[in-house]
């Protein structure tokens, strides 16, 4: 559900997942509440055009979650990038994320290197896993 929701790149609803006094750490910027992280996502998919994401579970116990990821998403320039990370989870009582702590890696990829061509939006249920992929 969260890669549909983040794929879908619609700030308002993706914001609602996260607890009103939600803390992020992505990559090394710090957010704090529910107004900053839609400041935070309205920004990030300014910057990351036409951007597909693929997530993995990789661990779970209790409420904490850990997830492996990979996303591609062009600059306004045109040039490709393939973003790497893993992020940890905590989640409140009612399933809200209250924290999410991301680690994120850029690598500038070719067009021809691309290797997700789903339309903008959910990524089909037939696609490759990140797995499947290599990656």
């Amino acid at each position: 559900m969260a890669e549909d929701a983040w794929n879908m790149r619609d700030p308002e609803k993706v914001s609602l997942a996260y607890t009103p006094d939600s803390t992020w750490r992505n990559r090394s910027e710090f957010v704090s509440g529910r107004p900053a992280i839609l400041e935070f996502l309205i920004r990030k998919w300014n910057k990351e055009l036409d951007y597909r994401l693929i997530k993995e579970l990789w661990a779970f116990e209790g409420n904490r979650i850990a997830v492996r990821f990979a996303y591609e998403w062009h600059d306004d320039a045109g040039q490709w990038y393939r973003s790497y990370g893993n992020e940890n989870w905590e989640f409140d009582y009612h399933g809200f994320m209250r924290l999410r702590i991301a680690s994120i890696n850029d690598l500038p990829i070719q067009d021809s290197e691309r290797k997700y061509h789903w339309s903008l939006g959910r990524r089909p249920d037939d696609h490759p896993s990140l797995s499947e992929l290599g990656l």
